[in-house]
């Protein structure tokens, strides 16, 4: 395996476990309730808690990466930070609405993508979509992180 593949799975491994403390536990309720909210309470209470995500995954990186002995580059490292907090905002600005009446941001491309019907019946299906879209950017954030020249 070589050196920047084992960068990129730690930094994978970093990000995965900090996403899941900072959207669970670290964000508080009324940035919880509040972020897919219309206008300028909307766009305050989504970017307070993007930024104590973005944080989290930060300590979690640099923790990392010094226990780990990674050698991360602090510019990968930042350019993976900001692709995860620029698609954590773009997804939970839409927070809450997975209803068919109105679907948006990442339940309008879950129903582009044959899944309306599975939103319709199951009402953990778009807390699920969400989760899921936030893991797959933080695997390319992973990505963006871990790489480099070894």
């Amino acid at each position: 395996m070589t050196v920047n593949a084992v960068r990129t799975l730690a930094a994978w491994a970093a990000l995965t476990v900090a996403h899941d403390v900072a959207d669970h536990w670290v964000q508080i309720d009324t940035q919880a309730t509040a972020k897919g909210e219309p206008g300028a309470k909307g766009r305050r209470a989504c970017a307070a808690h993007v930024t104590t995500y973005t944080a989290t995954q930060a300590l979690a990186l640099v923790a990392a990466s010094r226990l780990l002995d990674l050698r991360l580059d602090w510019r990968r490292a930042a350019l993976g930070l900001a692709v995860s907090a620029v698609t954590h905002y773009a997804a939970d600005r839409q927070g809450g609405h997975w209803s068919d009446e109105e679907p948006r941001g990442v339940a309008r491309l879950a129903a582009t993508t044959g899944h309306a019907t599975w939103l319709r019946r199951d009402p953990g299906a778009g807390y699920l979509m969400d989760q899921a879209w936030h893991r797959g950017w933080n695997a390319v954030a992973a990505v963006v992180a871990g790489g480099g020249k070894p």
